[in-house]
């Protein structure tokens, strides 16, 4: 517990000033991993080929992961002592301003915190000049023993040791929060940061989370507002609160719309690294005993044990994140490829069937935007496709609009559909799925600085376009184009009810996807009054229900050269061609059916 002299003496800008010192490194740590996922990586995919580009790229990983635990760690220091510094300020003002009082009394503060004071009833010793003193008053005595007595003073004394023992003990408290907190900061020897280094740091952030709330408290980040109120909540931050946010509460900042991508990514990579060596210790434990004796005494002797079962539900489960995992850490990797942009984790969320937003390149500063939301059996086992459409589509758009920024960005932020005989055909999913997208898309044009920095266009596959279809049915859909891609229906019956306006609805159907039929069984599409037609012959009139692929819809129905339901984004396709134009803005060279 600290003494009042050294609450008194303490030199709270000297914890500031080291607290600047491991910001600076952290922040440098954090520039330096930016260097080596974006830039060293590129180089090696240009130089190395075969086993010396593997072994290169495995070094270059374990650099990565350096700089991350730097990043972190030295972040949680800087936060602990800016945290400590702050919260100390208010006990020693407390203390300070008891210690004038008792100056100002000309009472005396002894060495253990108790206060002696000169009597009222006699201000002189007889025979002296020395004034006569009562008993010193303890740190900690009982409020208001000397309140309402005859001596007034020692009712003041008491009062000022009170105040003392109370600015010591609170102190003491702040004091043992964060020497708790700074104690677990510290480095294995060596080189090497591991997987346990990495879960190690995520429990050290949980920690001084608990031991900084008072100074860094979660519920000051706006959860659940707009993005515009998100990004008047960061611009107003100064940047060592930004840091410290980022730092401590990596998931909060990483989720929040309207953020610029460069913070989200920086935020969000750091719970993914996290949560990947989670995985990956959780995954190397040690199976339990698998079999236990029979407890019903009967055949078999020996049955599975049910810590084994559950042993084998969560190696399940585990396998799962990590290959989620997996399919996002090779978009890391694969920077450079191709002249492949760096890549932005918008979004991560390994519970349940995952979550993951990806963006190829920057979209905060990109000519032009596409945002592609994945359909039904989206999970984290199968990331990797919807990641792989993306990074087509941009080195598609290169070949239609060279010397122009482009961003294309897979959006999987909502629960997807997992089953086609049953969930795909509701339209629960898209209810739920498309205020989240509308946020997200809301955050984009935020962070971009308005509608007109980006030309933007939405991508909806299968049930995707459904969730886009209500998006644009519930609110403000901040984008210029929507292409819907074998799509069930959108909720709607015409594309003049979608809000980009009916000239800027595409749509793409294989003769051969079986889809765009089943979402009528299902109702997914939307009602309308009209004539059907068929390359222009009338078949049908009435109340009808149509999807995005009808030709009473309304949308620009594009030339489609791939067959089935899932390989509209096969390279060197004119399925793909045809999309890539639309979202550079080539609006001529789309090839449409006659």
């Amino acid at each position: 517990m600290p003494t009042w002299q050294q609450l008194r003496d303490a030199k709270l800008d000297e914890y500031a000033d080291a607290a600047d010192g491991w910001g600076k490194v952290s922040s440098r740590a954090n520039s330096d991993k930016d260097r080596v996922d974006n830039g060293m990586f590129a180089k090696v995919h240009h130089s190395q080929k075969g086993e010396a580009a593997t072994k290169a790229g495995g070094d270059i990983q374990q650099l990565s992961r350096n700089y991350q635990y730097l990043h972190t760690e030295c972040g949680l220091v800087r936060t602990a002592l800016n945290g400590l510094a702050t919260e100390l300020a208010s006990p020693q003002k407390k203390l300070k301003q008891a210690l004038e009082d008792a100056e100002n009394l000309r009472f005396t503060v002894k060495p253990d915190g108790s206060v002696e004071y000169p009597t009222d009833s006699l201000v002189l010793s007889p025979g002296t000049d020395t004034a006569e003193h009562g008993a010193p008053v303890p740190l900690a005595p009982g409020k208001g023993e000397g309140v309402g007595s005859a001596d007034a003073n020692k009712g003041k004394a008491e009062d000022i040791a009170e105040r003392i023992g109370d600015a010591v003990r609170e102190a003491a408290e702040i004091d043992g929060r964060y020497a708790a907190a700074l104690r677990r900061l510290k480095a294995d020897p060596g080189l090497e940061v591991s997987a346990e280094d990495l879960v190690d740091a995520a429990a050290d952030t949980k920690a001084l989370q608990q031991a900084a709330g008072k100074y860094a408290d979660d519920d000051r980040i706006p959860h659940g507002r707009s993005a515009k109120e998100n990004a008047d909540w960061w611009n107003g931050l100064s940047q060592e609160q930004r840091d410290e946010y980022a730092t401590l509460y990596p998931a909060s900042v990483g989720a929040l719309d309207g953020l610029p991508s460069t913070v989200r990514d920086d935020a969000n990579r750091m719970v993914f690294a996290e949560n990947r060596a989670q995985i990956q210790t959780d995954l190397a434990r040690p199976a339990p005993n698998q079999y236990i004796p029979n407890p019903n005494g009967s055949y078999p002797a020996a049955v599975l044990s049910p810590e084994y079962k559950q042993w084998q539900k969560d190696q399940e489960r585990l396998k799962d994140q990590l290959k989620g995992s997996d399919s996002i850490q090779a978009r890391f990797d694969a920077t450079g490829e191709g002249g492949l942009p760096e890549a932005y984790l918008l979004g991560y969320d390994k519970e349940g069937i995952g979550r993951a937003i990806i963006a190829n390149g920057n979209p905060d500063t990109a000519d032009h935007t596409a945002v592609y939301v994945p359909g039904t059996k989206t999970n984290q086992n199968n990331f990797d496709e919807d990641i792989s459409r993306m990074t087509d589509m941009w080195r598609e758009t290169q070949k239609w609009a060279p010397g122009e920024s482009v961003s294309t960005i897979t959006w999987f932020g909502y629960e997807a559909p997992q089953s086609v005989a049953t969930d795909a055909t509701q339209k629960d999913y898209a209810y739920d799925g498309s205020p989240k997208l509308l946020q997200f898309m809301d955050g984009l044009e935020t962070a971009q600085g308005g509608p007109d920095n980006s030309h933007t266009t939405i991508i909806g596959h299968s049930y995707g376009s459904t969730v886009v279809g209500d998006a644009s049915n519930k609110g403000d859909l901040a984008a210029d184009d929507i292409v819907a891609v074998g799509s069930p229906g959108m909720l709607t019956g015409r594309a003049e009810d979608l809000d980009v306006g009916k000239d800027h609805v595409w749509s793409e159907a294989a003769t051969s996807d079986v889809v765009p039929a089943g979402g009528k069984l299902a109702g997914l599409g939307g009602y309308t009054w009209g004539v059907e037609t068929w390359n222009g012959v009338p078949y049908n009139a009435g109340y009808v229900q149509t999807v995005p692929s009808d030709e009473l819809f309304g949308a620009h129905r594009m030339d489609v050269d791939t067959s089935g339901h899932t390989s509209y984004w096969e390279r060197d396709s004119e399925s793909l061609a045809n999309q890539a134009k639309v979202v550079v803005g080539e609006y001529d060279k789309v090839n449409e059916d006659d």
